[in-house]
């Protein structure tokens, strides 16, 4: 009897040790799977807003060279990279052409001008006729005054120096309309050997050759518009950035405002400029509005070419000491967690955010703050309850599932 006394008090000490250790077991495997939270400081600094943006880098004076007449290109005197002067020969097309063009117009002058001059000669014959008939007619009329011949003498006489007046006139008009066909002939001199001098091509300002589209033996045809053969920057020294800014950025773009700017040829060096013009005339593709904003990009050392892109931050705004949260504590909303309801009817505004914080418990705990100035990663916190220093939650790391306990394994 006393024996099985023993056993079942061993028994039941077996069982209350086995209870014990589940439910130490269990503890340990719930203690694995607490949330554990990211977080970061609040800190005091500058801040500025920017507005990103992307451009092409352009020379400030680009000029197109092209032609004026159509022809072969005879030679060409430069290639690209070449440092022109203002009036430099760069090209010539082959003037043979307009060469026999101005031949011809000069010799028509010298036709014209001879026809003028027997024109000339046929109004001096006019005028010595109509002086043989004035006198004539009026030493007939003094005969019919006198008797001597009957008045159809002097009728005749009349209607012979009526003749002779009118072919005057005619020769002298004739000779005005050669006259002037002299000097039409004579512009058209003038415009052959203009189109003559054409087919010299040469650079209208200072700067470097930073295309070539021709090669000599090329024909260009120029009609309605001059084909283009060489571009000319004036300046790779002063250099501008084009850059398409957004329709919902643009209105806080203004004259003046630093920039800042990066390429890929020189990653981690940053170029600095600043805004020199707004242009009004809106772009649009597939519907996304843009507008183009000129910055300025100086370039003593010519280490930045033409066409290349540019990544641009613009900043619009900026404050020197301010409460700045990181933007990913704005996103951060922690799971299951309830947030403190708002005192009175206060509607949400764009300028009110709210924060977590871990309470006193553990837990996370909601902090409404006033938000300001922002840049894209930190954001200026304007009121609430936090100061430098405070701890504010960033992201939630994943829970450990709790393991199961195995159950006793059945025989």
């Amino acid at each position: 009897m006393k024996l099985t006394r023993k056993r079942g008090a061993v028994v039941l000490g077996i069982v209350a040790l086995l209870g014990v250790a589940g439910y130490l077991y269990r503890t340990k495997l719930n203690s694995g799977g607490a949330t554990t939270f990211k977080s970061a400081k609040l800190e005091r600094g500058p801040l500025s807003a920017v507005v990103s943006a992307t451009g092409t880098l352009n020379p400030v004076v680009s000029v197109q060279v092209g032609s004026q007449v159509s022809g072969q290109i005879k030679e060409i005197f430069v290639d690209f990279n070449s440092p022109v002067k203002a009036g430099q020969l760069i090209a010539r097309i082959d003037p043979e052409t307009l060469q026999q063009k101005v031949r011809q117009a000069e010799a028509d002058v010298e036709a014209t001008q001879s026809a003028v001059a027997v024109q000339r000669a046929e109004v001096s014959r006019s005028r010595a006729i109509l002086s043989d008939a004035l006198r004539d007619y009026e030493r007939k009329k003094m005969l019919v005054d006198k008797g001597f011949i009957s008045s159809a003498e002097r009728d005749k006489a009349q209607t012979t120096y009526d003749a002779a007046l009118a072919g005057l006139r005619v020769t002298e008009a004739q000779t005005q309309n050669g006259e002037a066909i002299v000097r039409q002939r004579q512009a058209q001199v003038a415009q052959a050997r203009i189109d003559l001098e054409r087919t010299s091509i040469r650079a209208p300002v200072d700067g470097v050759v930073v295309k070539r589209s021709v090669e000599p033996g090329q024909t260009v045809a120029a009609s309605l518009q001059a084909p283009e053969l060489f571009v000319i920057a004036k300046n790779l020294s002063d250099m501008q950035v084009e850059a398409s800014i957004d329709e919902a950025d643009v209105g806080r773009v203004k004259l003046g405002q630093k920039a800042r700017f990066t390429v890929d040829a020189f990653p981690g060096q940053n170029f600095e400029g600043e805004v020199r013009q707004v242009r009004k005339a809106a772009t649009v593709v597939s519907n996304v509005v843009t507008y183009t904003v000129v910055i300025s990009a100086e370039n003593p050392q010519l280490a930045l070419l033409p066409g290349m892109t540019a990544n641009v931050q613009i900043a619009t705004a900026h404050k020197d000491n301010v409460l700045k949260v990181p933007n990913a504590a704005l996103r951060f909303r922690p799971t299951n967690a309830v947030s403190p309801a708002p005192s009175g009817n206060r509607k949400s505004s764009p300028d009110r955010g709210r924060v977590w914080v871990v309470g006193s418990d553990g837990s996370p705990l909601s902090v409404e703050v006033g938000l300001g100035l922002g840049d894209g990663k930190m954001t200026e916190i304007t009121t609430g309850d936090l100061t430098e220093g405070s701890e504010v939650i960033l992201g939630q790391a994943a829970a450990k599932a709790a393991a199961t306990p195995a159950g006793p394994r059945m025989f």
